[in-house]
């Protein structure tokens, strides 16, 4: 499977010359897989991005998987381009989620005053495949939903291909568990083995004595599940808006030296906008 990122900042986009490497904008990611499905997972900003390259493309079947609701993850998708072409097709998959959870936040995002667009208004054919409480079926991919632990809950997810595995765990916070969420023993077994885990690094040791709760992750400890779980890479994901790219470089410097000095092999990035993963 090939993994694309459109954005990998957390919490609201930025813009300006500090941040040209690793990009401004918020969680979107496109999986293609063998099967040449499209896998959506996340509407932050970067899906705008995302939605110009597919229409040049014209490519008109896509899936969406959804982490959670907040709004630098939503917040993109009135303006994906696909949306307003009669000829697409949207699975907008449920799972892990019952009852019409995608439909509302999808509908409360466009509903005035919010936006002038209504979501009745799409003209995109949108379906809700049923949810499922454990693995299921994209084409030739599983994916497996796991809890996350955050503010109002979420979803973390592996993708499974020909014995690949990719995890996605944004928006998780390791040393604290919020209701529904899991501790660091039941994610290290999630994780084990993981040809490429993507986590939340948005904190330094530093600021999370301040953030404590809110949701996000120490890079160290993110580090600490990928070196414990035995990962092949790992992506630093959900950048602080206020991290600037020689902040960041620093950061990706200081995971690698802690990696070289336990002697291992792990390959360790910080994961910019339109980086591409091939696993």
């Amino acid at each position: 499977m090939i993994i694309k990122i459109w954005g990998s900042r957390g919490s609201i986009p930025v813009s300006g010359k500090e941040y040209l490497k690793y990009g401004g904008d918020t969680t979107c990611l496109e999986i293609r897989t063998k099967s040449d499905d499209i896998i959506i997972v996340d509407a932050g900003t970067g899906i705008r991005r995302l939605g110009n390259q597919l229409a040049k493309e014209k490519r008109r079947d896509l899936n969406f998987i959804f982490t959670h609701a907040h709004w630098d993850h939503v917040m993109g998708f009135p303006f994906f381009k696909p949306l307003y072409y009669k000829s697409t097709h949207i699975q907008l998959h449920r799972c892990p989620y019952h009852s019409k959870f995608v439909e509302t936040i999808l509908s409360k995002l466009m509903a005035p005053p919010n936006f002038p667009v209504k979501y009745a208004d799409i003209t995109a054919q949108l379906s809700y495949p049923v949810a499922f409480p454990s693995t299921f079926e994209i084409g030739s991919v599983s994916v497996v939903p796991v809890a996350l632990s955050h503010p109002n809950g979420g979803s973390g997810y592996k993708f499974i291909e020909d014995g690949k595995c990719f995890v996605f765990l944004t928006d998780n916070e390791l040393r604290h568990i919020h209701p529904g969420g899991l501790a660091f023993d039941d994610y290290l077994k999630f994780v084990r083995g993981a040809d490429l885990l993507i986590h939340d690094a948005e904190y330094t040791q530093q600021e999370y004595k301040t953030f404590i709760d809110w949701g996000h992750s120490v890079y160290t400890d993110a580090l600490d599940l990928a070196q414990k779980a035995g990962a092949k890479k790992l992506g630093l994901f959900h950048l602080n808006q206020e991290r600037t790219d020689r902040q960041m470089d620093k950061i990706v410097k200081d995971c690698r030296d802690r990696i070289a000095a336990k002697g291992q092999n792990l390959e360790c990035v910080g994961v910019t906008s339109d980086m591409v993963f091939e696993i």
